[in-house]
């Protein structure tokens, strides 16, 4: 049996998960590896939750990632980290924006935003990392190239070089906002 990596990537709609599933693909498949690409969407035009799945590996048979089987959970958002937590390995890794995005129950007053949620993250066993990678997008020109942030953190843990997710990152991003997102990515790489 071939390993395959799993990448579990969640937000809220409009964080830019589909662009980092995109990026993180083109990276893999530059390496030769099998890559399958899978898009769940919640109530993402509404700001929901929004989560894609990146396997690869030699062979990767279904793009499904179920509890227990990821890897890396990349969080664009503090409290759907902790939402996807259970899907992560017991020795996996969380890299995760500290943002957090007030959902309909919590603006209403129905519900409190969970509390401690990183120390949560933490007690759970897993490796957290994590950075305001909206601060850090904006300190690049764009409050947008949080994904890309997050990107950096990620790749700094991976086994690909980086010159890859920057070859990516050019295939995959306009050329207006190519130069932003590669400040973005470089936050992110020199954080971790």
């Amino acid at each position: 049996m071939s390993k395959t990596t799993n990448i579990m990537i969640c937000g809220v709609g409009g964080q830019g998960s589909l662009l980092a599933s995109r990026i993180l693909g083109n990276t893999f498949i530059s390496q030769g590896y099998d890559v399958k690409v899978s898009e769940v969407h919640g109530m993402s035009q509404r700001g929901g939750s929004v989560v894609t799945y990146v396997k690869y590996g030699d062979r990767v048979d279904s793009p499904v990632i179920c509890k227990g089987e990821a890897d890396f959970l990349l969080s664009f958002e503090l409290c759907e980290a902790a939402r996807w937590l259970p899907y992560l390995k017991k020795d996996g890794i969380v890299v995760t924006s500290t943002q957090q995005i007030m959902p309909m129950p919590v603006i209403i007053g129905a519900a409190e935003y969970p509390e401690n949620i990183e120390d949560k993250i933490r007690a759970a066993g897993v490796k957290l990392m994590s950075a305001d990678a909206l601060s850090l997008a904006e300190e690049c020109g764009t409050s947008k190239a949080a994904n890309v942030v997050l990107i950096g953190m990620f790749a700094k843990h991976s086994d690909i070089p980086k010159e890859e997710y920057i070859k990516a990152i050019k295939m995959s991003v306009p050329e207006k906002f190519l130069e932003l997102n590669l400040k973005a990515f470089e936050k992110g790489y020199q954080l971790s």
